[in-house]
């Protein structure tokens, strides 16, 4: 997410590899194939939702190079993953109606909008980022339409496919080999972010057994928002605290949406890289002030 960094050159068309590094994007990377791993990932586990994650990623582009956005941007996919997102849930708590495509454009097209509000006001690195926060935003205010999914009890046989199942939840998936072709593209494109990821997840796990929140660990629940904090401070090298500290907020921040009555999507994992983003704007100031006064 909002990585912009350059990445290595691909054979596939600019439109292509814009809608594939839309998707590698809600994993926080830049590279198409690990997008084309995750769009497998979807197509196996949800084919359904196929239609809406790619009509929401293209809606975001198509809305981005009509209003002129810069094609650096386009092509990093910074404008499509939001729209990913919103496609997917849309197809999967909502039932089929004509007017379901125009809903996946409309948020697609509106998430990308709110992404480059948010670009062109947070332009440095130590500003706080968007990461999915269009996705959740416009999610609480259409899951107020939507009626509650059912509890699923869950086979405590199934822990060993917990770590898949936690990285395909980033993608609203409860498949595991989804969480495996997803993990498989994160490989691809950074070992050092995927093993992140992977430690993430398990803490998530583990502390929701250790809570005897058994149906939130087997289904992989507990694991995504974690994870999804390790791979925003992943690339920090020599300072490992910052992603095992985000790991830790999320983990902790999660049950707070629930007791506010709102659905806890990528919000934690939002927080939590905000907290820590805050903080070391925060520490560093203070740094610099002291120095000054020395």
């Amino acid at each position: 997410m909002e990585t912009l960094k350059s990445a290595p050159s691909s054979a596939c068309p600019d439109w292509a590899e814009a809608l594939l590094n839309g998707f590698s994007q809600v994993l926080l990377q830049r590279n198409p194939v690990c997008g084309l791993l995750c769009l497998l990932a979807i197509l196996i586990s949800a084919p359904s939702s196929l239609g809406g994650a790619l009509l929401g990623a293209v809606a975001g582009l198509l809305t981005a190079q009509r209003r002129g956005y810069a094609k650096a941007e386009r092509q990093s996919g910074v404008y499509s993953y939001n729209g990913v997102l919103l496609g997917l849930l849309i197809c999967y708590r909502f039932d089929w109606s004509p007017l379901l495509p125009l809903l996946i454009i409309a948020c697609g097209g509106l998430s990308a909008m709110l992404m480059h509000a948010w670009l062109q006001r947070a332009p440095r690195a130590s500003c706080l980022k968007a990461y999915t926060a269009p996705f959740v935003l416009f999610s609480w205010v259409m899951l107020t339409f939507a009626e509650p999914l059912p509890v699923t009890p869950v086979a405590h046989s199934d822990l060993i496919q917990a770590l898949p199942l936690g990285l395909g939840q980033v993608f609203l998936l409860d498949h595991p080999l989804a969480g495996v072709l997803i993990g498989l593209g994160l490989l691809i494109s950074n070992r050092t972010a995927a093993l992140w990821a992977a430690l993430g997840c398990i803490s998530g796990i583990a502390f929701a057994l250790w809570q005897q929140e058994s149906n939130l660990a087997l289904l992989g629940l507990s694991g995504y928002n974690p994870a999804l904090a390790a791979l925003a401070f992943s690339h920090v090298r020599y300072k490992p605290w910052l992603p095992g500290i985000a790991i830790v907020l999320a983990i902790l921040l999660q049950p707070g949406f629930s007791g506010l009555g709102l659905a806890t999507l990528t919000a934690p994992f939002i927080l939590a890289c905000w907290l820590v983003q805050a903080s070391r704007r925060l520490l560093q100031q203070s740094i610099e002030d002291h120095r000054l006064r020395s």
